[in-house]
């Protein structure tokens, strides 16, 4: 979701929806995000698709986003959720956080969007 933030050509209705939903809420992501970003950014970079500059403005934004780090996952939740769910650990990260903070889940992954439903999950959606 933050990728379509920060990359060119990378724009879609429900991450704008999931962006501007901030102006008003805080966001959660689990304590990976945080090394997801920067990952997404260096690799970007390698790629030629941006360059160290626009990485440093991505960083900056992020910093300014009110994105709240969680710490606290559950292992047994967490592991049973991937389980069920056939869902790598980082994806059952933020299904386990969403489950365990009652918070809507903002998604671009269809697996993930669907364990989030199949868990009676609330959803970011686009604005129509």
């Amino acid at each position: 979701m933050a990728a379509s933030w920060l990359l060119p050509g990378e724009e879609y209705a429900v991450s704008r929806a999931a962006f501007e939903r901030l102006a008003s809420d805080d966001g959660l992501a689990p304590s990976l995000w945080w090394f997801e970003m920067r990952n997404l950014l260096i690799v970007n970079e390698r790629r030629g698709r941006i360059n160290a500059d626009q990485t440093s403005r991505a960083l900056s934004l992020l910093a300014s986003l009110p994105i709240i780090l969680d710490f606290d996952a559950d292992d047994a939740d967490l592991l049973g959720l991937a389980r069920r769910h056939s869902l790598t650990v980082y994806d059952a990260a933020y299904l386990e956080l969403a489950l365990r903070k009652r918070a809507d889940l903002a998604s671009l992954d269809a697996q993930l969007v669907a364990a989030a439903r199949a868990q009676g999950l609330g959803l970011v959606h686009a604005k129509s």
